[in-house]
């Protein structure tokens, strides 16, 4: 490849990249709540295409019974709950950023990767899923070719396809979502309006329903007690919450907001929640009901005609083969792009947190790369899956029930310290909770499929912050007026000389042991323009921060200090900086550490601190290519 072509590839692959993005980075694109909500519905809303199957399966007739259970829990607990987490992480972190907060510095992040782990799963496999059940109702559509009907090809043509219009951007996303959740909210609308239209013509239907309700569950509070029992086998229904808040960057706020508190982007992303809550429970309860009363018993078990694709059958039982292969298109198109949100939301998540920890590598912040690496992973998980929609359902669920259940915790915990109205949210993350233990239990290839992901996860992160260890790992500098005095001075001598001081007492003693101990090691004269540097460790979890250098007088003694989760890149950072704003090379000296030299390395990687002199003249080689330009190192 020329030097042109490859610098043209890379231009293309990084467009919109920024290295400084971090947690609370702004979006290269947003757009109206509205059409935002419309591309979580192709997630949230194509759950229809097998939701009353699955519902039927799950309840039988009482199916919904079990469905207005689970509209309860959309309406009066995820919904106020997510509503919470929007307000307290605008940024489409979610409950992870606010789990992090409640655990500091390494159990933070232990929480962190656990949870993008099950994110991880929950939206990679709802993309995977959501293709193969395309693939699925594309082969099994009576007008499909014979050369069509293989799944795995099908649904890998499909997940590139996807990918490709991602590589495009969100814009090109978010205005395909929008047709396609409007046309398969009308063809929905026109299905049901007939289904009850059929219901009220037929009434002996209705009464037929409603006697296999009375003979196999007998009294009203027995169909509550089982509807209660039954209604977690049908959590699929609330998947569109969490994609909700993870694409919350995307919806556009007001003029006024601010970084700090984006009121617009919260209000309207609450509008986008209540919307969405609103027509999926309308459309739940419809559906469940019309297929429950019109559609065979028989037609819903495997095999069977309704098999999956209850108003698919209903689609092509009530208006012919045509307005049927319609709705098979649409349906077809709504779950393909039904992964849309969850690319979208992890998209939204990788680069926020795994670049930030030194977990991925710098580049993860770009989406073009990004959306590469995950759909070959999604290719990878078809090929592991055979495009088997029912052996993904039980990790979907996992994933999507297990952050579900985070988020209710971290809203609860939130209201308690607040002295909130905590009680109801209590309550609300124990249904949750008693919700994903009884899927695990029912379904549990899911938890082992998701805990595959969390150890992807916990070794590339661990891998990639060892590679990265040697970096500078410093943002930017900012130095009080006695440090940016202190280097001033210093630059005036013939040489800026450092020495680098573990801290002790801070008396004028230890200053002058140091200062007796440097002249013997290192044959120094010391002058005036002698500094000292201390480094104290900070949260060694940290990858990343803005080193904050303050100068303090020690009786004769300048003193630069400051405080860093990694203190060999500290000094380095430092070094360079000083170099950069002085134009002059700095020489820092070292004393030798005394100690296994492993021991050092391994207390380097999980504290930020160890055998300092060689780690610091490794970060400077790796930082600065040119051995003139690099600050000098001296250890005795």
């Amino acid at each position: 490849m020329r030097p042109s072509t490859r610098r043209q590839v890379h231009d293309w692959l990084y467009k919109g990249y920024e290295r400084s993005a971090g947690p609370d980075a702004k979006p290269t694109h947003t757009a109206p709540w509205w059409k935002v909500m419309c591309l979580t519905g192709v997630d949230y809303f194509s759950t229809l295409a097998y939701q009353p199957g699955i519902a039927f399966i799950a309840a039988g007739t009482l199916s919904p019974v079990a469905t207005f259970v689970l509209v309860l829990l959309t309406l009066f607990g995820a919904l106020p709950m997510y509503n919470r987490v929007a307000e307290m992480s605008p940024y489409g972190q979610g409950s992870i950023l606010m789990l992090e907060q409640l655990f500091p510095r390494w159990k933070g992040k232990v929480v962190v990767l656990c949870l993008l782990g099950f994110a991880a799963t929950s939206f990679v496999i709802t993309i995977t899923l959501s293709a193969a059940d395309a693939a699925a109702h594309l082969i099994e559509n009576p007008l499909a070719p014979e050369w069509l009907r293989h799944p795995v090809p099908v649904t890998i043509v499909l997940l590139l396809v996807l990918g490709g219009i991602f590589l495009q951007g969100f814009r090109d996303a978010i205005t395909l979502a929008v047709l396609l959740v409007a046309v398969y909210l009308v063809l929905n609308i026109a299905l049901l309006v007939n289904g009850f239209q059929a219901i009220a013509a037929h009434p002996e239907t209705l009464a037929a329903w409603q006697g296999s309700l009375r003979v196999q569950h007998g009294h009203p509070l027995m169909m509550t007690a089982m509807a209660l029992l039954l209604f977690p086998k049908l959590a699929l229904g609330l998947s569109g919450f969490e994609t909700g808040v993870a694409v919350m960057p995307l919806v556009r706020g007001d003029a006024s907001d601010t970084e700090e508190r984006p009121a617009g982007r919260i209000r309207n992303t609450k509008k986008l929640l209540l919307t969405a809550a609103l027509i999926m429970s309308v459309m739940l309860l419809a559906s469940s009901f019309v297929t429950a009363v019109l559609v065979p018993p028989e037609a819903f078990q495997p095999g069977g005609a309704a098999d999956g694709r209850a108003l698919a059958y209903l689609a092509h039982e009530r208006f012919g083969a045509a307005f049927g292969t319609l709705y098979d298109a649409s349906t077809i198109a709504i779950l393909w792009f039904a992964g849309a949100s969850a690319l979208a939301g992890l998209l939204n998540l990788v680069p926020r947190y795994l670049p930030q920890y030194g977990m991925a590598p710098e580049w993860a912040r770009a989406n073009r790369p990004l959306v590469i690496i995950i759909t070959g992973i999604n290719i990878i998980v078809t090929l592991v899956f055979r495009a088997d929609v029912e052996a993904q359902g039980g990790a979907y669920a996992t994933g999507v029930l297990v952050l579900m259940s985070s988020a209710a915790l971290a809203v609860a915990i939130s209201a308690w310290r607040q002295v909130a109205r905590w009680a109801p949210f209590f309550a609300i993350a124990a249904v949750f909770f008693y919700t994903t233990v009884t899927n695990m239990i029912e379904r549990p290839e899911g938890i082992k499929i998701a805990l595959l992901f969390i150890l992807g996860i916990v070794i590339s992160s661990m891998v990639s912050r060892t590679l990265r260890s040697t970096e500078l790992r410093t943002h930017g500098f900012v130095l009080d007026e006695n440090a940016t005095r202190f280097i001033e001075e210093a630059d005036k001598s013939e040489s800026i000389r450092i020495i680098a001081n573990r801290p002790d007492d801070g008396s004028v003693r230890e200053y002058d042991d140091k200062v007796r101990e440097a002249r013997s090691s290192h044959h120094l004269t010391l002058d005036a323009s002698v500094l000292f540097l201390e480094v104290r460790p900070g949260d060694a979890s940290q990858f990343t921060e803005v080193l904050k250098v303050e100068g303090v007088q020690v009786g004769p003694y300048r003193v630069l200090r400051c405080q860093s989760p990694a203190i060999p890149n500290a000094i380095a950072a430092l070094l360079l900086h000083i170099r950069d704003t002085t134009g002059h090379l700095p020489h820092v000296y070292f004393g030798w550490t005394e100690g296994n030299p492993i021991t050092y390395v391994l207390k380097f990687l999980a504290f930020g601190e160890g055998d300092t002199a060689p780690v610091t003249r490794e970060v400077l080689r790796k930082s600065e290519p040119d051995p003139l330009r690099r600050p000098r190192v001296h250890v005795g």
